[in-house]
């Protein structure tokens, strides 16, 4: 069989596909700083895995359902961008 694809089509590679493996690399830097930071404190087992599953489960839902098939990076950086210069900007097409 061949398959053939147009010029256009941006052919991304993912794990399991589903995400970008820079997705990946930023989830886990997450969850092992959440880990880390965690284990500074001496507190129950059970309360170290709830604040674990609290604040590392949004960013893995994010990852997964994902931003229109934008790249975590690029929407970090839009948004860090948007806090630096908050102002609507529009451009004209010459």
């Amino acid at each position: 069989m061949k398959f053939i694809f147009p010029q256009n089509y941006n052919f991304k590679n993912k794990f399991l596909g589903i995400f970008d493996y820079s997705t990946i690399i930023i989830n886990i830097i997450w969850d092992f700083f959440i880990y880390f930071f965690i284990n500074l404190f001496n507190i129950n087992i059970n309360i170290k895995m709830f604040i674990l599953i609290l604040l590392g489960f949004p960013l893995l839902i994010f990852s997964i359902v994902g931003f229109n098939g934008e790249n975590m990076i690029y929407v970090f950086n839009y948004f860090f961008k948007f806090l630096i210069k908050n102002k609507l900007l529009f451009f004209n097409k010459n």
